[in-house]
């Protein structure tokens, strides 16, 4: 390869990488990533939580997509769950993912699910 190509390819590695979430937000809950768009309000009415969950499910499939539009991890769920039932926002950092085995005991995980 010419260097010129390798150096492209370089540079625009560390570009994504620099870009990516987990690169600059690491150490970071999801609640803060997410408010830092636009307040509390960004994920719930008023900036209050609400009693059943639904209104920051909503806000949830506004950005990121429905669960039936999503990878092979979360179309299963559609129906099924909410988003807060796998990611605990305030609780989560930004970049962690989910385990399935606090519903599921066959050792699946996200990877070996989107392998398939």
């Amino acid at each position: 390869m010419s260097k010129k190509l390798l150096s492209a390819l370089f540079g625009a590695s560390l570009a994504a990488l620099a870009l990516s979430p987990t690169a600059f937000a690491a150490d970071q809950k999801l609640s803060d990533f997410h408010a830092e768009s636009g307040g509390c309000e960004s994920c719930h009415k008023d900036g209050t939580p609400s009693a059943d969950g639904a209104f920051e499910f909503e806000q949830c499939q506004s950005c990121h997509g429905s669960l039936a539009e999503m990878d092979a991890v979360h179309k299963p769920h559609d129906g099924n769950l909410v988003c807060a039932d796998c990611h605990a926002v305030h609780d989560m950092n930004v970049g962690e993912k989910p385990t399935c085995e606090s519903c599921h005991d066959d050792g699946r995980t996200p990877a070996t699910i989107l392998k398939k």
